[in-house]
């Protein structure tokens, strides 16, 4: 009879364990799976500037240098800044949005376009320039005074010298700040208020470089 019982307790055992790991299995399959990671949403500066009625290029050749920039805006990350919290000097990235390529590789293509509808624009160091512009991005971010209030806003340092065989001759130094309003807060808003304050920027530059003397040939 001991024996019986025994057997029946070992019986009893297994069937309540089975049980127990069949409810703890359905339970694991009950269970939501995690959502799959969020990419960041892609953006660039859109379609490049519209071309003047004539796309001649008429003017002296250029060497367009690569646009540096500081770290803060020198990565994918869209940028922004909270002006109305007291933490204005703190670039925050949008979680969920990264540009294609870094704002200084976007600008330097936007001026690439540009100035290629106005003259022969060369790579630095071909020697085929009588004029080399440098420029440096400060500022590329979105910056909100207020919650619901924000703009674009796009510093660009710009620096023109007639390359010499040995030294540079610096022709002039011209700073372009330009704020365009964000239509909404947000990663969607401030790109579309940094390509308009990109391209404002840009149509700046090329003026500038237009209204600033040419270099005398050499030997005069």
């Amino acid at each position: 009879m001991k024996l019986i019982a025994a057997c029946a307790r070992q019986i009893c055992a297994r069937a309540v364990f089975g049980s127990v790991l069949a409810v703890s299995l359905l339970s694991a399959c009950s269970l939501p799976l995690p959502d799959k990671p969020v990419r960041p949403e892609p953006y660039d500066l859109g379609p490049p500037l519209p071309l003047a009625a004539s796309t001649t290029a008429t003017g002296p050749a250029l060497a367009l240098d690569a646009v540096e920039a500081n770290a803060a805006v020198d990565g994918t990350a869209i940028v922004y800044r909270l002006l109305y919290s007291g933490s204005g000097q703190q670039p925050r990235p949008y979680a969920q949005a990264r540009w294609t390529m870094s704002p200084p590789q976007l600008v330097t293509q936007r001026l690439r376009e540009a100035f290629s509808t106005t003259r022969p624009v060369v790579d630095v160091g071909m020697g085929l320039a009588a004029l080399e512009l440098r420029a440096q991005l400060d500022e590329f971010a979105q910056v909100f005074s207020a919650p619901g209030a924000s703009e674009g806003v796009v510093r660009l340092r710009l620096t023109l010298v007639a390359p010499a065989a040995q030294t540079n001759r610096l022709l002039g130094q011209h700073t372009i700040v330009v704020r365009k309003p964000a239509p909404s807060a947000d990663a969607a808003g401030g790109v579309s208020a940094l390509r308009a304050a990109t391209d404002d920027a840009v149509q700046q530059a090329v003026a500038w470089v237009q209204s600033v003397p040419l270099p005398a040939p050499a030997g005069r």
